[in-house]
C-alpha cells in the first residue's frame, strides 16, 4: 500500500480522553449546582447535544460559529434540562466551564506515538476544534503539531466535506496523499468519500467504556491499529519506508 504524504488526526477521542477529563473538570462546579449528578453521566450529556449544535452549521440553519461557542451553549442546555437557572450562575463561571474542553488529558499512548509518527510525516489536525481551543490544548497536554486545520479553517465543522478537502488543498496534497487518524467510523468514512486514506485508532473508553454511537458502521480500513505507537510501527513495516 502506498504511504501517505502527511497525518491528519482527528483530536476529541482520538487525540484526547475528552471523557475522564471533562468528568474531572466539571466534579467541583457539578458538586455546587447539581451534586445529584455524576460528572461522569453529565460528560456524556454535554457530548450528546455536540452533533446537532454543528450540523446546525453545516446545514445553513445558522452561521459557522467556533466550537468553544457551541460548547457554552451546549453547557446552558444540559444545564437547563436539569433545572438549573443559568442566569444565576456567575458568566465567567459558565466560560471556564466551558472551557473544560481546552483542558483534555492525552490518552497514555499518545505522546510518545505521536513523536514517533512526526519522525516520519508531517502531523496536522483535521478537528471540529477552533484554533484558540487548540493552542490553549497545546499549551495544556503539551502535544506539537505541524499545523492546526479543520473546522475553522474551513468555515464548516466535519462530516462536511469541505472541512476535508480544505486540509487537503492546505496541505498541497491531492487528497489520496492524506491520511485521516481517527477513532470515528463515520469520521473515516466521510474522508474516504473524499479520496483520503484512513487509519482507525481503537478507543474503547473513549464514552467511559460504552460503545461509541458509529460502532456498527467500522468498514476496512487502510490502517487500523490498537494505539498511536502501534500504529507508527505499521507505518515503519510497510514497504516504501
Amino acid at each position: 500500500m502506498t504511504l501517505p504524504k502527511a497525518l491528519a488526526f482527528d483530536v476529541f477521542g482520538t487525540v484526547v480522553d475528552w471523557h475522564s477529563s471533562i468528568a474531572r473538570e466539571t466534579r467541583a462546579f457539578l458538586s455546587s449546582c447539581l451534586p445529584s449528578v455524576d460528572p461522569a453521566t453529565f460528560a456524556l450529556q454535554w457530548r450528546e447535544l455536540y452533533p446537532q449544535a454543528m450540523n446546525d452549521c453545516i446545514s445553513g440553519q445558522r452561521g459557522f460559529v467556533v466550537l468553544d461557542t457551541l460548547h457554552h451553549e451546549t453547557l446552558q442546555k444540559v444545564l437547563k434540562a436539569h433545572g438549573v437557572d443559568v442566569g444565576q450562575i456567575d458568566p465567567a463561571q459558565l466560560w471556564h466551564v466551558a472551557h473544560a474542553w481546552r483542558r483534555l488529558d492525552p490518552w497514555p499512548d499518545v505522546a510518545e506515538g505521536l513523536a514517533q509518527l512526526r519522525r516520519s510525516f508531517p502531523v496536522v489536525t483535521l478537528s471540529n476544534a477552533n484554533v484558540q481551543l487548540m493552542i490553549a490544548m497545546n499549551r495544556y497536554n503539551g502535544l506539537q503539531w505541524d499545523a492546526l486545520l479543520g473546522a475553522e479553517f474551513a468555515q464548516t465543522y466535519k462530516p462536511d466535506p469541505v472541512a476535508y478537502l480544505t486540509t487537503v488543498k492546505a496541505l498541497g496534497l491531492a487528497p489520496e496523499q492524506l491520511c485521516l487518524v481517527a477513532c470515528h467510523h463515520r469520521d473515516l468514512a466521510a474522508a474516504r468519500a473524499c479520496g483520503l486514506m484512513t487509519a482507525y485508532v481503537d478507543r474503547p473508553m473513549e464514552y467511559g467504556g460504552a460503545p461509541a454511537p458509529d460502532a456498527g458502521e467500522a468498514q476496512q480500513w487502510d490502517w487500523q491499529a490498537e494505539n498511536f505507537i502501534e500504529l507508527g510501527h505499521a507505518f515503519q513495516a510497510a514497504p516504501g519506508m
